[in-house]
């Protein structure tokens, strides 16, 4: 399969020295925030199911490091807890074009395998940036009519991180397409669960990292796979796409960095909801309204929008009432943030937030689909109890690249979800704060992030 091809030659040639400096930055700032999105899963249902699980099924300890409670494991259990454990708090960042979430699946694998393969800070950040630039060429091939149905950070996050682990393991070409043809017939993940407020989401990631890190290892050993498995007749895009473009998955390879286009996430919620809140904020601040002076909002949004969060109309629990627009607006409107405390103690119990819940609808907007989903753009239009209409409008959520996260909000995020879950001390943060920053100068992982000190 030509584009699968080319693919695989640019994945198995990639060098650490052949990454911008911009390119590694940004490596090192995704890894920073997905060790936050991490630790904020600490005690969070589901979290710790699997926690049992690997306590249960894996070794009684390892190279690898489960990092809600620094246990140690194989590299399979410490990808499959961590890949949940960094998708619980909708903290986790997102590629725009692909509606791919690469961190929460590709840093697990890598980061495990690393440790492992006692891999240096270098080798893992080449590692992270192959599955990323993978990743997100895979899911924009798949299209948008494959997210409609399917979960596309569960499904492509598979092949994202057997890209990752691939590298770790230095396959040559003919052995990733191997590797991508075993992680792509294990790719699954449904958004049926939404419906019905199951936890089949950290399900998704947390199997994508594992069963991408087995493709890689299996790959690596002599394991086949198919070539095939992308376009061909009876691939992923033959049974999960309807608008499959074969071309995206080779796009400017090597001069378009998609690991540059990622975005980091400012809301807990379902990043949907983020442009709308966004403008929501910003028209509240402009017209110092206050939340008991709305009568209706009016979320204009891009049609996936609606597939997602269409579903969600009256949460019945935290992590469902992330993907409730009417929800995440009721904490902006009545708190200004929608962050992780406002969800623990208001999303479900607050009469505001749940009056400007049955006051919100979602229109689709044909600016905001057509712009979708290269750009998030955020229109909301509120009504006031006086009579007034009122419209706002953002066009880079907090978060994207053009509006993105300073190192030093980065840090604060890292502080505050790590004081949430309780899953590390402030002193320890202290500690682990220069050596995140410096992890490309780290010779070898297999220690890191394991010290108390």
């Amino acid at each position: 399969m030509p584009a699968t091809g080319e693919l695989c030659e640019f994945l198995a040639g990639l060098q650490f020295g052949d990454l911008p400096a911009p390119v590694v930055d940004r490596a090192e700032e995704l890894f920073f925030d997905w060790v936050a999105s991490a630790l904020a899963g600490k005690g969070a249902h589901p979290i710790p199911l699997f926690e049992g699980y690997a306590a249960a099924m894996g070794p009684a300890g390892g190279r690898c490091a489960i990092l809600t409670d620094r246990r140690t494991t194989s590299a399979h259990f410490a990808a499959l807890v961590n890949g949940a454990a960094s998708h619980v708090a909708e903290q986790d960042d997102l590629h725009n074009g692909s509606v791919l979430h690469p961190a929460t699946v590709v840093f697990p694998a890598v980061f495990a395998a690393a440790q492992d393969l006692r891999k240096s800070g270098a080798d893992m950040l080449l590692a992270a940036v192959a599955g990323y630039e993978a990743g997100v060429r895979i899911g924009e091939f798949m299209g948008r009519s494959h997210y409609r149905i399917f979960h596309t950070t569960g499904t492509v996050g598979t092949l994202a991180a057997a890209a990752g682990v691939g590298k770790l393991l230095g396959l040559d070409a003919s052995t990733f397409a191997h590797a991508l043809g075993s992680a792509g017939t294990q790719a699954a993940g449904l958004w049926e669960f939404l419906r019905e407020a199951a936890d089949s989401k950290q399900l998704h990631t947390g199997q994508a990292a594992a069963s991408g890190l087995l493709a890689a290892y299996l790959a690596a050993q002599g394991l086949t796979g198919a070539h095939g498995v992308l376009e061909g007749r009876q691939g992923m895009a033959a049974g999960m796409s309807s608008d499959a473009d074969p071309s995206r998955l080779c796009d400017r390879l090597g001069r378009r960095w998609a690991t540059l286009e990622t975005s980091f996430k400012f809301h807990a919620s379902c990043r949907h909801t983020h442009p709308a809140a966004d403008a929501l904020l910003h028209l509240m601040r402009r017209e110092g309204l206050a939340h008991g002076e709305i009568a209706a909002i009016r979320a204009r949004v891009h049609r996936a929008a609606i597939d997602v969060l269409g579903g969600v109309t009256e949460p019945r629990t935290v992590h469902q009432a992330k993907f409730s627009m009417g929800t995440v607006l009721g904490l902006v409107a009545v708190y200004g943030r929608a962050g992780l405390e406002e969800f623990r103690d208001h999303a479900l119990t607050d009469p505001a937030v749940a009056e400007i819940r049955r006051r919100t609808a979602m229109v689709e907007d044909e600016e905001v689909d057509r712009a979708y989903p290269a750009r998030w753009l955020g229109r909301v239009e509120v009504e006031t109890r006086d009579g007034r209409l009122l419209r706002a409008a953002i066009d880079s959520p907090k978060g994207d690249p053009d509006n993105t996260l300073s190192r030093a909000e980065l840090e604060a995020k890292l502080r505050r979800l790590a004081a949430f879950s309780g899953a590390a001390e402030p002193a320890e943060i202290d500690a682990w704060i220069p050596r995140l920053w410096s992890l490309r100068r780290v010779d070898d992982l297999s220690t890191f992030m394991l010290d108390r000190s």
